[in-house]
């Protein structure tokens, strides 16, 4: 199995390639250049392996939620790779990539994973372990902190916005904010693992399928009325 996985959709911009369980990234964290950086972490990726992208099975990206910026540059690069070898592509939950980050490198089974969505509120979502993988609890949704502490502990939380809220969440009974800011954001190494169980069990979209989730439409504060 070879795939391709990128992420844009944070400050962190990362992409991985997976050939047949074996792992290799490229990450960092750089708000505001991911146009600049992601198509050369692609090439040097290939190019280390000997492979170019026609020799690949599928592609893989997170499509959201996060940054609306960096959600539709994510899927924009990779339809546009897609494209040009005629590859099917695996769309992942940025969240439940964070979570599965967590599960594999801590063995936490219940985890809120949280991005910052800005303007005072989270992306978020409940996941739990089951089999290998780290399987939604709640649906994904956008809100202020609040709501993510109507849930019930105990929960270990992750993320962007379990950072930028750290304080609050942890004021609940149960919560727990990890410590390590390696899980503030998501990697494309994780995803890549998340979507070759996805492929496997044929949920691929072909490139022009790929349907970034927002689950916002509004992408800025609204001024105040003067």
């Amino acid at each position: 199995m070879k795939l391709l996985a990128i992420d844009t959709v944070t400050e962190a911009c990362s992409a991985a390639l997976w050939l047949d369980g074996e792992v290799r990234e490229r990450f960092e964290i750089a708000p505001r250049q991911h146009t600049t950086l992601i198509l050369p972490m692609v090439q040097q990726l290939l190019a280390e392996s000997g492979l170019n992208l026609s020799q690949l099975d599928t592609l893989a990206v997170d499509r959201g939620p996060g940054s609306f910026t960096g959600v539709r540059i994510g899927t924009g690069v990779v339809q546009g790779l897609a494209y040009s070898v005629d590859l099917p592509v695996v769309p992942v939950s940025s969240l439940a990539t964070l979570a599965q980050a967590v599960w594999l490198k801590l063995r936490h089974e219940n985890v809120l994973a949280l991005i910052d969505a800005r303007m005072q509120e989270v992306y978020w979502a409940r996941y739990e372990f089951q089999g290998k993988l780290m399987v939604t609890a709640s649906a994904e949704r956008v809100g202020p902190v609040e709501q993510v502490m109507m849930e019930d502990g105990p929960c270990y939380c992750v993320g962007s916005g379990s950072r930028q809220y750290q304080d609050q969440l942890q004021s609940q009974p149960g919560f727990q904010v990890l410590a390590d800011s390696a899980y503030d954001f998501p990697h494309a190494a994780v995803l890549a693992g998340l979507a070759v169980n996805a492929y496997e069990r044929n949920e691929v979209v072909r490139a022009e399928q790929l349907e970034p989730i927002y689950l916002r439409n509004q992408v800025a504060q609204r001024k105040s009325a003067s």
